[in-house]
């Protein structure tokens, strides 16, 4: 297969957290991949890591490279308040003080910790509960589509890509139908906080008071289930016993692993969504594939999360003197991981811009990260991802832009990589 390389060079200095450059930051990767994969970025303070051997090279190795940044990401969220008044920011605090203390669980916790966690929720996740979940997750797809197919046209986003996963990723929980739209505005909520933008002081005070009444109601949940079970995650989370401590999870270990389930659990999945629905309109000769070839559908899956990253980057904190290609860092140096540029590597990904449904390494994309923590969803995801996009193709055909809309474009964000909204146009087959 024949591709066009771009050319790569660069006179100005490459800010990776310059709104812009979020949107689109596919020409910024291809510069620093090719002349500065270890780069230090003065905007954000981190050595930006943008080569797919090199990012492989520090998730491997848990041991130089901690999964302990928190601090980073409480620093992005502060970008929600630099509009606020003095006034506004107090009662902001306030509130957001009443939430329980951040604790490191899966994310951003380092062996042993990590696996004392980790070996207990895998089991959720594990290839035969995936696939008892088939029939449920079919029936959502089902009845979404069934919402809209007869309109011929459709803002994709609202109407599919957020809330398929959103009501899998509640029932599955065991959220009760009647608290759906409080779950949803919350874990919607959740997932804005990596978000560069700015909310009315109205809004932020909301925001902030939606995330207490989650995080409490999701802790009451699982109290309840440790009381009442019955066949969902927050049963199996009350279920949890520490051997090393002889106790049940508590409170803010529930809220941590609840959290990272709620962001996870839907928006990633809604991001690949979005990314492959306007694949699909931007493609005709794409479909005319996917028609020919349902089967396909898995390495279009793989296409979509490997060419537009939902989880764009990651951080990791240098625990000792070292160097990561030939490039020195010093102990408590900040790395950005961005897996975004690691899988549009040519070094790796034969014509990484193209969708190639032949591609016989399509499933080494880091979409899901890799190592220890390799994202523990991951098997859902893929298989809502799967299910929904056969579903779809095989319902509609002809998928194009709705004319007289912007141009579909990300929102700016450090970590995630979404689309507010999708204008679509579709035939009934």
């Amino acid at each position: 297969m024949s591709c066009d390389k771009q050319t790569s060079s660069s006179r100005t200095p490459i800010n990776l957290f310059d709104p812009a450059v979020l949107v689109d930051p596919w020409h910024a990767y291809q510069v620093l991949r090719d002349e500065a994969p270890v780069q230090f970025m003065p905007a954000g303070q981190v050595h930006v890591v943008t080569r797919y051997d090199l990012v492989m090279q520090v998730l491997r190795d848990s041991q130089t490279y901690s999964s302990q940044y928190g601090p980073f990401i409480d620093e992005t969220r502060q970008h929600w308040l630099s509009g606020a008044s003095p006034a506004v920011k107090d009662k902001y605090l306030k509130i957001a003080n009443q939430m329980l203390p951040p604790l490191d669980t899966l994310l951003t916790a380092d062996p042993p910790t990590h696996k004392k966690y980790r070996s207990k929720v895998d089991r959720i996740f594990t290839t035969t509960n995936v696939r008892h979940m088939e029939p449920h997750i079919q029936q959502v797809i089902d009845e979404a589509i069934d919402g809209f197919i007869e309109k011929g046209q459709v803002d994709f986003m609202q109407a599919f890509a957020l809330p398929v996963p959103l009501r899998i990723i509640s029932d599955r929980l065991g959220v009760p139908p009647k608290d759906r739209p409080f779950f949803y505005d919350g874990a919607t909520v959740a997932a804005s906080s990596f978000r560069l933008t700015t909310y009315s002081d109205d809004e932020l005070l909301r925001r902030a008071q939606v995330m207490v009444d989650l995080q409490n109601y999701m802790v009451d949940l699982v109290q309840a289930r440790r009381k009442d079970p019955a066949d969902d995650m927050c049963s199996v989370l009350g279920e949890v016993w520490l051997d090393d401590e002889q106790r049940p999870l508590n409170p803010a270990e529930l809220w941590s692993i609840l959290n990272q389930f709620l962001v996870a659990g839907h928006e990633t999945t809604a991001s690949t969504f979005g990314w492959a629905m306007l694949l699909l309109c931007q493609s005709p000769e794409l479909q005319a594939q996917l028609l020919e070839d349902p089967h396909a559908v898995r390495t279009f899956c793989e296409e979509a999360l490997r060419l537009e990253s939902p989880v764009q980057g990651l951080p990791r904190l240098v625990t000792k003197d070292t160097e990561l290609g030939g490039y020195p860092l010093k102990a408590g140096a900040m790395l950005m991981l961005r897996y975004g540029a690691a899988n549009r590597d040519e070094r790796h990904f034969e014509c990484p811009a193209q969708v190639n449904l032949q591609r016989k390494n399509a499933g080494s994309q880091l979409a899901f990260g890799s190592g220890i923590h390799h994202c523990v969803g991951a098997p859902l995801a893929r298989q809502e991802l799967n299910l929904g996009l056969s579903s779809l193709l095989s319902r509609m055909k002809h998928f194009r832009l709705t004319p007289g809309h912007e141009e579909p474009k990300a929102e700016p964000s450090v970590i995630l990589r979404s689309l507010p909204a999708l204008n679509v146009q579709f035939d009934r087959r």
